[in-house]
């Protein structure tokens, strides 16, 4: 196992979940709680943000840590098949993972995840069945925690998030997309230490807990009311548009792209895509 990314950061969730998994027998690690990750109304972008995962990859996500019995772009079965391993799992212990808003027009047939013995299983259904039987439910991206782009004016679906559909709690780890290292170490610590602490948002905390203005590497340009005129410019891009001052995550240290960059580091603002009200309340994205 690669050194953990974090170790030379402030958060230090991601050395102790790993450290747990080095220690634990192989026996063990045999013994992996299911995992179901439903795509409901969405573009799909989070489970390829899972896909390029590091310190830990998606290879030792699925292998030592979760069974993920279903995931219609990652599972090899198809079909029928696929959708009776989903009803297989629902009568065991398992954690869901939804991404993408629920559609609730027409019933919910705005999103059709399958068809089984010829009826239509909208995802709206699906989340309902397993949202009932979960130990767990993490919604993963903004869409499934807030809505997002999906239920964006003028919402012709009619989605709502996962968040306010389901009766039962909902760990939210919002983000357009999702950073895996948001996903996989909530899941990590649900399954070595039990759920983590959360903010008023539901959010966890090790992940949400300061604003990316709170970080943010140009913060001296603010403090010193030094401030870009144009894309580009060195200084503090808040007359630009830039949503870092509303939106709780840590993107400053964590970075994307391998922990190589972020937008902000790309001279671009952020957007807020992290935060509730996105995309609606952020836009304007850029100012001149």
């Amino acid at each position: 196992m690669n050194k953990c990314f974090i170790y030379e950061q402030k958060p230090i969730v991601c050395r102790r979940i790993i450290e747990y998994y080095k220690d634990v027998t192989s026996k063990e690690r045999q013994n992996k709680i299911n995992l179901i990750w439903l795509e409901a109304c969405g573009c799909s972008g989070n489970i390829i943000s899972l896909l390029n995962a590091n310190d830990p990859d998606v290879v030792y996500f699925l292998d030592e840590m979760v069974n993920m019995t279903y995931n219609n772009s990652l599972m090899a079965n198809e079909g029928e098949i696929a959708i009776e391993r989903f009803l297989e799992t629902l009568n065991t212990e398992f954690i869901l993972v939804v991404e993408g808003a629920v559609s609730l027009k027409s019933n919910g047939l705005y999103n059709v995840v399958a068809r089984y013995q010829e009826e239509l299983i909208t995802g709206m259904k699906a989340i309902k069945m397993a949202s009932e039987k979960a130990k767990y439910i993490i919604s993963v991206g903004s869409c499934a925690s807030y809505g997002g782009p999906s239920s964006a004016r003028p919402n012709l679906a009619e989605c709502v998030s996962v968040y306010d559909f389901v009766e039962k709690e909902v760990i939210r780890v919002p983000g357009c997309p999702s950073h895996p290292q948001w996903v996989i170490g909530t899941i990590a610590h649900l399954l070595s230490f039990g759920k983590p602490t959360l903010d008023e948002e539901n959010r966890p905390i090790i992940f949400y807990g300061v604003t990316i203005h709170d970080l943010c590497p140009r913060r001296s340009y603010f403090n010193k009311k030094i401030f870009a005129e144009t894309l580009g410019d060195k200084e503090c891009m808040i007359k630009l548009g830039c949503k870092g001052p509303l939106t709780k995550t840590d993107c400053p240290i964590r970075r994307w792209n391998s922990s190589d960059n972020w937008p902000i580091g790309d001279n671009t603002p952020c957007i807020g895509c992290a935060a509730n009200g996105f995309p609606d309340a952020m836009e304007p994205f850029v100012k001149f």
